[in-house]
């Protein structure tokens, strides 16, 4: 996926926590939710498309989407880990 440089020196937006990428698991369980309706990112934006890889904050709270090879690190753009299944596509 990611260089091991260059992964080192990402750090959240929001807290400055050391990011790494989201294991095969946490990915497939969050793409059946986003195919589902039911995943939004912090700026409330409803998820359409699956993620190709994440980055998974320290704390396992949050992942940033991996698209195209880039990771987006904006606070916006980050995903809620574990409270996106109850999340209803009306929100």
């Amino acid at each position: 996926m990611m260089k091991a440089e260059l992964l080192r020196d990402l750090c959240c937006p929001e807290t400055h926590q050391s990011l790494r990428p989201a294991s095969e698991g946490v990915l497939a369980s969050l793409n059946e939710r986003i195919r589902a309706g039911q995943v939004r990112n912090r700026a409330g934006m409803l998820l359409e498309q699956p993620c190709e890889g994440g980055l998974l904050r320290e704390d396992a709270t949050v992942l940033y989407p991996v698209r195209q090879g880039l990771p987006i690190l904006l606070i916006g753009e980050g995903i809620l880990v574990g409270a996106t299944a109850a999340l209803p596509a009306s929100i």
